[in-house]
């Protein structure tokens, strides 16, 4: 019988970090990925597993941000796949986002519908983009894209929320 050895506290404190600053911007993350607050979090849990679980093997070829990012973005793509998937209601609501920011003008709204509504490949690099503030290389390493079809993917997005808000001016 093999003796279960303590965790690291250097790791401990490491993942405790992680979780701490990037917890909320993965549950939105998933929330809008997934389009279900039940799913969303237990994405979030599962990436935070598989995270604990691979931390000392993280070999920092990427930042852990988006390393984080291509977990959680791998658990919503599991979450997607199951026989439940099919019984969830995916209509999006806004108000049971996690963190509401305060009150969201009109403008603000219309978008973030427009953004859910987006085909997957195409929600995933704007919200990456706009929402997680990440660059086009890294969100280039956390999809397995290059940054090429990255920045075509961000270009169709852009193009289709131009088209659906019927041209109104929204700041990049």
């Amino acid at each position: 019988m093999q003796k279960i050895k303590p965790p690291d506290p250097a790791v401990e404190q490491q993942f405790c970090e992680l979780v701490s600053t990037c917890q909320t911007q993965l549950l939105r993350l998933c929330y809008l990925h997934l389009r279900d607050k039940g799913l969303a979090e237990d994405a979030v849990q599962d990436t935070f597993m598989k995270a604990y679980k691979a931390l000392p093997a993280y070999r920092g070829e990427c930042s852990m941000k988006t390393w984080l990012m291509r977990i959680a973005i791998n658990s919503c793509r599991d979450a997607q796949r199951t026989g439940w998937w099919k019984h969830v209601s995916r209509r999006v609501s806004l108000d049971m986002l996690p963190e509401k920011s305060g009150d969201l003008s009109e403008d603000a709204l219309t978008v973030n519908l427009e953004i859910a509504r987006l085909p997957r490949k195409l929600r995933e690099v704007v919200l990456l983009y706009y929402y997680a503030h990440m660059q086009i290389t890294e969100i280039a390493e956390a999809l397995g894209l290059a940054p090429s079809s990255v920045s075509g993917r961000l270009s169709r997005a852009k193009e289709k929320l131009r088209t659906a808000l019927k041209g109104a001016y929204f700041d990049e």
